[in-house]
């Protein structure tokens, strides 16, 4: 028998101290920086506010995390968007969330 519970909580994903600098000189560096700089900083500002009323850091997290994604994400977009693929038979999501209702 373990002595771990099977229920323990995941810890959360905890980036280093400076990884909001690291990741706003990523986005400046990157081609989509006219676009993603403003986008992220006005995130930022506003989950920082929010974790200061909360005194969570949890937000942060996320929001350091969801940015590092599409950073790295961004060269296979970049290939998909650059090999022709038709992309045309999608479906709106805004028109299937409204079948539903």
């Amino acid at each position: 028998m373990s002595a771990q519970p099977d229920h323990a909580p995941v810890t959360p994903f905890a980036p280093a101290p400076g990884a909001p600098a690291e990741l706003l000189a990523q986005l400046r560096a990157d081609q989509r920086a006219e676009r993603w700089v403003p986008a992220f900083e006005q995130e930022w500002a506003a989950v920082l506010e929010e974790s200061r009323r909360t005194f969570s850091l949890a937000a942060l997290y996320e929001v350091v995390q969801v940015w590092q994604g599409r950073i790295a994400s961004a060269p296979a977009v970049d290939a998909f968007v650059a090999s022709g693929y038709d992309d045309s038979e999608f479906i709106d999501m805004a028109e299937l969330r409204g079948r539903r209702q």
